[in-house]
């Protein structure tokens, strides 16, 4: 994949808070619920339910949201294609992680199993 800066950039400023009801609607609308979308977002990022409210309400960026994350140890088993990319792919750190929370909700939106979802070894 041939990242660009102002793709990277768009992604680091992007609020969690303006991306979070897409995904809500996204997985509702395919008959999931808002719970499993919080366990996909906890596994992958380690924010209970809770901290993502406090997120939202403090409108943090992308940046800022993964920079305080703790990444799942398993997050690099996340592969396939999404809005176009390959994953596993990414150069740009930030990028490859907003991703995988894309593919995470994609799975989850499509009916996978929240257990094939949260990847184990």
């Amino acid at each position: 994949m041939t990242d660009t800066n102002h793709h990277d950039e768009r992604i680091a400023k992007m609020t969690f808070a303006s991306i979070y009801p897409h995904y809500v609607t996204k997985v509702e609308k395919k008959g999931r619920t808002i719970e499993e979308l919080h366990q996909v977002i906890e596994w992958l990022t380690g924010y209970d339910e809770q901290k993502i409210q406090e997120l939202i309400e403090q409108k943090v960026t992308f940046e800022t949201f993964f920079k305080h994350a703790t990444l799942n140890p398993n997050a690099h088993l996340i592969k396939g294609v999404i809005c176009g990319y390959r994953v596993e792919e990414i150069q740009n750190t930030l990028t490859q992680q907003a991703r995988y929370l894309d593919k995470l909700i994609d799975e989850l939106a499509k009916g996978r199993k929240v257990e094939k979802i949260l990847r184990t070894p």
